[in-house]
């Protein structure tokens, strides 16, 4: 018999903590073996019953769930969801949990609780389901190395002469904290960088105001019309649209087109590296990182095919090694990369195209 997925629910809000009970009780590879109103309640739980997965509110009495959540990764590492409302303040500490080791975020609706709940929860289950599969010591162990910027420009082309170059990057579950560790890698004057990372809508303005305080290039969340240039890093807004890169003559502009969900996501990294493949070519340099399914191995393949050079992040620095596993077994990369090496990776290909 298989054995269920064992949850505890931590959010103040008594109803909250029933539709969420009561949601997961429906799905037969899920058990909740508790709920806490508090983090006080939820140590007592979390000590004696060692569950799977802990979803986890992050504004709440007595202690917030960012401190909680520090705090156990530490003695007990449990793989973490955070649900929280839409807020600006609770968007800022989303990323400090993504920080601090949670697996992935699901926003709380922004009204009609009871209605719009629903929603949200086949979202929710699946994260729940992926999350009980991540090593979260080994993501810990991650989050705590220091890397340090060494690119290095041993036998490379100056970078300010490499304009019409694009560097594309696509990430999911994990993928906040290995963008924080190499995109500060990147120099200033790096060909233009475009990314999606998979996330609810209104989380990636607050992920690139964070990515920006860190980098050397400049870090944004793309807006229709933006031009690709050397030391800016464009971000996909999360959640709604998708994001083209598209050639006007001499120059590379970003276009955000409606559109259904592709390879299950929006904005989706298959259309973000094929557009770069179409508009770019082999002036493109692109890597799929960490992530479950198997969103940009198609797209990251025909960046192959037009003569862009391609890699995939490692599955020992992965926190999930789904997305780069299925583009590897595709032959859609030019080699496997370790997080570290990323960046130099990427500068050494691109300097030689």
């Amino acid at each position: 018999m298989k054995k269920k997925i064992r949850i505890l629910i931590v959010d103040d809000s008594a109803l909250v903590r029933k539709i969420l009970s009561d949601s997961f009780s429906k799905d037969p590879d899920l058990e909740v073996i508790g709920t806490a109103g508090d983090p006080y309640q939820a140590r007592d739980i979390l000590v004696l019953e060692k569950p799977d997965v802990i979803t986890l509110d992050v504004e709440m009495p007595r202690m917030d769930g960012i401190t909680f959540l520090k705090l156990f990764m530490r003695v007990i590492p449990t793989p973490t969801i955070i649900v929280s409302s839409l807020t600006e303040k609770n968007k800022r500490l989303s990323m400090d949990a993504l920080e601090a080791g949670a697996v992935d975020i699901v926003p709380k609706p922004k009204s009609g609780l009871v209605d719009n709940f629903p929603l949200m929860m086949t979202d929710l289950i699946k994260k729940v389901k992926m999350a009980a599969t991540v090593n979260v010591s080994k993501y810990q162990r991650h989050s705590e190395t220091i890397l340090t910027p060494n690119v290095g420009n041993v036998g490379m082309q100056p970078l300010h002469e490499l304009t019409d170059r694009v560097i594309a990057i696509g990430s999911s579950t994990g993928g906040t904290e290995a963008l924080a560790k190499i995109l500060p890698m990147f120099p200033p004057a790096s060909p233009g960088i475009v990314i999606v990372q998979h996330m609810p809508a209104d989380y990636t303005a607050s992920l690139s105001e964070r990515l920006n305080r860190l980098s050397q290039m400049t870090v944004k969340e793309a807006q229709n019309g933006d031009r690709v240039i050397s030391g800016q890093i464009l971000i996909a807004p999360g959640g709604m649209q998708h994001m083209h890169v598209q050639r006007y003559g001499g120059q590379y502009r970003i276009k955000l087109v409606d559109g259904e969900p592709v390879s299950s996501h929006r904005p989706s990294v298959d259309v973000l590296f094929k557009s770069v493949a179409m508009a770019a070519g082999k002036n493109v340099a692109a890597v799929l990182m960490t992530g479950m399914g198997r969103d940009g191995a198609a797209g990251l393949l025909e960046i192959r095919n037009a003569g862009g050079r391609t890699f995939v992040q490692d599955e020992k620095t992965s926190v999930v090694w789904g997305m780069p596993k299925v583009a590897w077994e595709m032959n859609a990369a030019d080699a496997i990369v370790a997080l570290e090496h990323i960046p130099r990776k990427i500068i050494k290909a691109i300097s030689a195209s």
